[in-house]
């Protein structure tokens, strides 16, 4: 899946840039995505080292580099940032990532840490631009300890990170979760062992279901659309998770 307009008003783009192939991200595939008003832009999540050359080539079919005016790192895996330093080289704007993974950064190869703003745990409202806001949302434990997610107000768009994330067969592709209960055996493993409690599940959805939401695009996988978003909060809502399902040190409930 590449360059897929999700939303476009002609001032304001919400674009799914790059869905990465398997052996780009060491078997994983991994969305990148471009929010831009006006013609400035903010990217989300850049990706690995492996991906950076087709994500900046799908890029600039939408905006020159020179109008990204932020980037936004959900958390500190590496098929977020591992591609970060030659971002960098290229684009000198803020960054924003959770405050308690900013001493990690230099481990990617990152030796100025001046670009980076450190998001707090309650999330902050982030304005790009006059007229250009999007709101950094708190989503701890799902599964990093900081993970944040944002959410675009124009286009109703929740970026959720790891939540929602599907890990599809390599012969199955589709750009979009219309039905939940179909698409619900790609995710249910990958939420019951990465997600941290049904506790953390269950307060963000809470928090969530307050805004007005027409896509959950997550960094893994086909977006929830329509009916899909409803009826993946609300299986999230109830679901154990993590340590919900230890039972003893290095064994889960269900595991086989």
């Amino acid at each position: 899946m590449k360059n897929i307009v999700l939303y476009n008003d002609k001032l304001h783009k919400f674009v799914l840039l790059n869905e990465s192939e398997p052996g780009e991200e060491e078997g994983i595939r991994s969305n990148q995505y471009l929010v831009m008003r006006d013609g400035d832009g903010v990217l989300l999540d850049p990706g690995g080292f492996g991906v950076m050359p087709s994500v900046l080539t799908e890029l600039l079919q939408h905006i020159r580099t020179e109008r990204i005016k932020a980037i936004v790192l959900s958390h500190q895996d590496p098929d977020i940032v591992g591609g970060l330093a030659t971002w960098i080289e290229l684009i000198q704007v803020p960054i924003y990532v959770s405050s308690i993974w900013l001493r990690f950064l230099p481990h990617y190869g990152i030796t100025d840490m001046t670009q980076f703003v450190g998001v707090p745990d309650c999330g902050m409202d982030c304005e790009i631009a006059p007229g250009f806001s999007l709101q950094l949302l708190p989503a701890h434990f799902l599964h990093s300890e900081g993970q944040i997610n944002v959410y675009d107000p124009v286009s109703k768009i929740l970026f959720s990170g790891d939540i929602g994330a599907a890990m599809l067969p390599g012969e199955l592709e589709y750009e979009f979760v219309d039905d939940f209960a179909a698409h619900l055996p790609y995710i249910e493993a990958f939420h019951r062992r990465y997600m941290g409690s049904n506790k953390a599940a269950r307060l963000w959805v809470d928090a969530v279901s307050a805004l007005d939401i027409a896509m959950i695009a997550p960094q893994h996988g086909p977006i929830y659309r329509g009916r899909a978003v409803a009826d993946f909060l609300a299986w999230f809502r109830q679901l154990e998770c993590g340590i919900d399902l230890m039972e003893k040190s290095g064994y889960f409930r269900g595991e086989k």
